[in-house]
């Protein structure tokens, strides 16, 4: 079940030159230009459809996605944000199946553009993410699934720290077949002073 009510919108989240916000209509032509730059970069990461059918991401307009993806605010079940650089749209990240009740859990996904890649981006802005969900909505559970190829994701959830807890074969359909993943998640207690601040501590550095 979802948090039951609507998600207040976080505004930005920033931690040095890396920051995540909440999608807007006016992301659309970014978005989609992104998208359109980084085809090969990121299609056998991207999920597809067992039927073969499905529209190609960057094809089309994105504003009748992000009315979609917004949508999840209000239901209490995601959050679509867009990953910032030095406040400008590099990539995006999206909290999905948000659950209360018993299970206070969700899941996270993200990209970012090739041209960035490498720079830290991506675990600051997860760990932003998963702070926001941890000490501010009060989940208690956060877990990704990655699949075992994809090395990058990897290196992210290692920096993070975040526990292995096993492989879900032919867990999602990607890239035109159902592909194994590998599940990591984090507890809110095992991290009582943030996410952020223990990717950015001497110990986390060394």
């Amino acid at each position: 079940m979802p948090l039951g009510s609507e998600i207040p919108d976080p505004g930005t989240l920033q931690a040095g030159r890396v920051g995540i916000r909440v999608v807007r209509r006016g992301d659309a032509d970014i978005m989609r230009t992104l998208l359109v730059a980084n085809r090969r970069w990121l299609e056998h990461w991207e999920a597809t459809h067992p039927s073969g059918r499905g529209v190609v991401p960057g094809s089309v307009s994105m504003r009748p996605t992000i009315r979609v993806m917004r949508k999840q605010l209000a239901a209490g079940t995601g959050i679509p944000y867009v990953v910032l650089y030095d406040d400008v749209v590099v990539g995006q990240l999206s909290v999905s199946e948000i659950s209360g009740g018993a299970l206070q859990d969700a899941q996270i996904g993200y990209w970012v553009s090739e041209e960035v890649a490498g720079r830290g981006i991506v675990p600051l802005a997860v760990a932003l993410a998963i702070d926001h969900l941890f000490f501010t909505l009060g989940l208690h559970r956060v877990e990704i699934c990655i699949r075992p190829e994809n090395g990058p994701s990897l290196r992210v959830v290692e920096k993070l720290g975040l526990r292995y807890e096993g492989r879900r074969d032919a867990y999602i359909h990607i890239d035109g077949a159902w592909r194994d993943h590998d599940c990591f998640a984090i507890t809110r207690e095992e991290i009582p002073g943030g996410l952020v601040h223990r990717l950015n501590s001497p110990a986390s550095s060394a």
